[in-house]
């Protein structure tokens, strides 16, 4: 990938709602933004765990725009099942924005969607260090055209981490799709 074509968000530029009918009313925005214009999207989840997917299936609708999805919780898989390179693993780290935007990228050309969406992170509790503390995700949104990522800092506990993180990529997803 051309890092000419990455785009930064700011996590203070996208805001979430936290209550169930605006996550539902989110997705359906979605999918009907995605089946309007023929387009398809997939994720490929690490620290969500295929939260992301849950979400999206829960509303009506969405076979019209999601194929599929990958949880690669492990890097072996990362590699194997959406090409994320070792390099960037050895380099980088699973926790970086640069895995996050080649798991995007090779989610979204692995199952020929439109749009693809990665997500790493840690969630917590454990897991996490000085430099990478819990509450750190990368996210990232990729189409044929652009690349963008999203650093976020988050608190709460595991599944609170888990559940603002899908948030987040889904209001990144609706600004794409739209």
């Amino acid at each position: 990938m051309n890092e000419n074509n990455f785009i930064e968000v700011r996590q203070e530029d996208i805001t979430i709602d936290q209550s169930p009918e605006s996550e539902r009313r989110l997705c359906a925005e979605i999918i009907e933004a995605l089946t309007n214009g023929g387009k398809h999207i997939t994720f490929a989840e690490s620290c969500t765990g295929g939260m992301l997917a849950e979400m999206l299936t829960a509303v009506s609708g969405a076979s019209e725009c999601f194929d599929g999805s990958f949880v690669t919780y492990a890097n072996e898989q990362k590699e194997k099942l959406i090409g994320v390179r070792h390099e960037t693993l050895a380099k980088y780290g699973a926790v970086s924005y640069q895995t996050a935007l080649e798991m995007s990228r090779g989610a979204r050309l692995a199952l020929g969607a439109d749009i693809g969406a990665g997500v790493t992170g840690i969630a917590g509790p454990g897991g996490g260090t000085p430099e990478k503390p819990v509450g750190l995700v990368y996210i990232s949104i990729s189409t044929k055209d652009i690349h963008c990522f999203c650093r976020l800092n988050l608190d709460g506990d595991r599944f609170e981490v888990r559940r603002k993180t899908c948030l987040y990529v889904l209001e990144l997803v609706k600004r794409m799709a739209v």
